[in-house]
């Protein structure tokens, strides 16, 4: 699964510090998550659909490998 939450949070420009206390994960939770080394949870991914005020499709995308 890949995700565009580094561009979301340029967009916006925020840290990714910023980001995790907003939607209560840890930073090391947002870094992992950008570098693909961990998959949210559903919870976890409608928090950041709902943050960003994005569908959750256009935030995290399958790959043919999933």
């Amino acid at each position: 699964m890949t995700n565009n939450l580094r561009v979301l949070r340029a967009i916006k420009n925020i840290s990714q510090e910023e980001l995790s206390k907003k939607i209560e994960v840890s930073r090391q939770t947002i870094n992992a998550m950008e570098k693909g080394k961990y998959v949210p949870s559903t919870v976890l991914a409608l928090k950041l659909s709902r943050y960003f005020e994005k569908p959750v499709e256009e935030i995290f995308t399958l790959e043919d490998t999933d």
